[in-house]
């Protein structure tokens, strides 16, 4: 949809400004004044992670004036893989700050804004206030669905990209002329069904060409230039190089977004530990220290069951709970697995967030099994709670 200017130009660029930017100028749907309307421009990048990347770093080199950062999270050796904005220097920095300075190093005439905090429920409107145009690079669904609120209650546009595993989309919503996130998705998927990406992995160098392709859309908005992906989600994937495409239109009906609410408050934009879908009612869990004391007795004859490790083996390498057998979660969706496990003996199941364990224990239970439980929060829990020698990944 063609749209007009989002921002009014700036005052006259300055000579370090026609210098740097002296390859946008030259093109006429952007020029001088384009480029004024950049430096004038306030974009917030709701996550500074694989998305987040790209799309800063091109925000900056383009010359947008004020670049706010959203991230509670720090860089972790895991992150280098894609998120290219961070580096070994910044590892154990917070996320906004390892940003800032790589900004700051790429153009050093863009200023940086730095949200070191949780997006929620209370504190959104807040963080989105005094900004033109948000830039959604969260990963999971309760942080989607309340950047797509708070924009509409702000009446802000925002860009929205998605990946996992060699697969992207991408697409701008804004309440006021077209679709939000909420018509692409009325309803969230129940937590636990849709891995994350540290359950499920992404190619590195996709974020790339999806958070640039957010970048594109930002500039696009921002100086009213082109046709924007408002009310259209381009689809890829990156195993046949194919791009597609669908329409997508408001609601009939919906209700508007009136408050937000904590509904939308279970996510922050780094990959979180996917939550039950059930309750321990039906989900039976043991918590970190209960499986430590579990164990101790396990070792003094007080107590017998089997610890099975539904994770891949690479990742027994990086950290593991001892007494731990190998059985990956593959092996219980092909039904390999069920031979291989006492049929009445107690099995505690753990993988590294929760979500692969329960995937398992549901299948364990529907083979016949009568006593099975699975660790709540994963290795990461035990790390966390018991063994912080040993490092998350």
């Amino acid at each position: 949809m063609d749209l007009p200017p989002l921002v009014d130009p700036a005052p006259e660029l300055t000579g370090a400004e026609l210098r740097r930017y002296a390859r946008h100028l030259t093109v006429p749907e952007i020029g001088e004044e384009g480029q004024r309307r950049l430096k004038n421009a306030r974009v917030l990048c709701v996550g500074a992670g694989g998305l987040g990347s790209p799309a800063l770093l091109y925000l900056a080199a383009a010359g947008v004036g004020t670049l706010g950062v959203v991230d509670d999270d720090v860089v972790d050796a895991s992150n280098l893989q894609r998120q290219v904005i961070h580096g070994e220097g910044t590892l154990g920095a917070p996320k906004t700050a390892s940003a800032a300075a790589r900004i700051a190093d790429l153009n050093p005439l863009v200023r940086v804004v730095e949200h070191r905090v949780r997006l929620t429920a209370g504190n959104a409107e807040e963080v989105l206030a005094g900004y033109d145009l948000v830039l959604d690079g969260t990963d999971n669904f309760g942080t989607r669905y309340l950047v797509s609120d708070a924009c509409e209650l702000t009446g802000l546009p925002h860009v929205w990209g998605s990946i996992l595993r060699f697969d992207g989309q991408y697409s701008v919503f804004w309440g006021a002329h077209g679709p939000t996130y909420r018509d692409l998705y009325p309803v969230p998927p129940a937590p636990g069904t849709v891995p994350s990406c540290a359950e499920a992995g992404v190619l590195g160098v996709l974020p790339g060409l999806l958070g640039t392709a957010m970048a594109v859309e930002a500039v696009k908005l921002v100086t009213g230039i082109g046709t924007t992906m408002l009310g259209r989600v381009a689809t890829y994937d990156a195993l046949s190089a194919r791009w597609w495409e669908i329409p997508l239109s408001p609601t009939p009906g919906r209700a508007p977004v009136t408050t937000l609410t904590a509904a939308g408050d279970d996510g922050a934009p780094a990959c979180p530990a996917p939550r039950s879908v059930t309750g321990p009612e039906d989900v039976p869990t043991v918590t970190a220290r209960e499986l430590e004391a579990l164990l101790a007795a396990r070792a003094r004859g007080a107590a017998d069951f089997e610890l099975v490790d539904v994770r891949e083996p690479y990742e027994a390498r990086l950290a593991a709970i001892p007494g731990a057998r190998l059985v990956p979660l593959g092996q219980f969706e092909s039904g390999e697995a069920f031979a291989r496990i006492a049929p009445n003996r107690r099995v505690l199941l753990h993988c590294k967030a929760g979500a692969r364990s329960e995937r398992a224990l549901r299948l364990l239970v529907a083979s016949g099994h009568p006593d099975v439980a699975h660790l709540e929060g994963g290795v990461l829990a035990w790390i966390d709670q018991v063994d912080p020698s040993q490092q998350p990944y």
